[in-house]
């Protein structure tokens, strides 16, 4: 059976393949940032690249098979993840453990590339079991979160997106 991916904006449909022919559902964006693959990648591996553009509420291990823990809204809402893949300057992969059901088995992933004026970053949420609104906000959000990171990485940083 052949895989077919369907880009529609920044949302790619990919189906998986199951025998029963389910459709998994993927999150992309690619931003292109003045700064070099090592820069990107600390920004993506290290608690305090991490708190610098996504949320202030950050603990990261820095190695594969270790644990990452985001929290939201005073810890009203916490993302636990497992480091799956960290190649320096080139990609960082991160399984999602709960809690929102949801998120529960997706993978995050980071491509990083050089490029003459610094780094492409390919970013994918993938393996959603459906295009839900939840979904839909998670685009955005990931939109945005892209772009604070650029910020942080080229000095114009606006901060994290959640501070507390």
């Amino acid at each position: 059976m052949g895989l077919i991916a369907t880009t529609l904006g920044e949302m790619t449909i990919q189906p998986a393949l199951h025998q029963r022919s389910t459709v998994m559902v993927d999150l992309a964006h690619q931003i292109d940032i003045k700064a070099s693959p090592e820069q990107v990648y600390a920004a993506l591996t290290t608690p305090e690249g991490l708190a610098s553009w996504w949320t202030a509420d950050v603990q990261a291990d820095q190695k594969v098979g270790g644990k990452a823990e985001f929290g939201f809204h005073k810890r009203g809402a916490v993302y636990r993840m497992t480091i799956v893949k960290l190649d320096p300057r080139r990609q960082v992969v991160w399984s999602c453990q709960g809690d929102n059901p949801e998120w529960m088995g997706t993978t995050l992933t980071w491509t990083i590339t050089s490029e003459a004026a610094g780094s492409v970053l390919r970013f994918t949420h993938g393996g959603w079991k459906s295009a839900t609104d939840f979904f839909a906000m998670c685009n955005s959000t990931w939109g945005e979160l892209m772009y604070r990171l650029k910020g942080y990485l080229e000095g114009t940083a606006p901060g994290p997106h959640w501070t507390e």
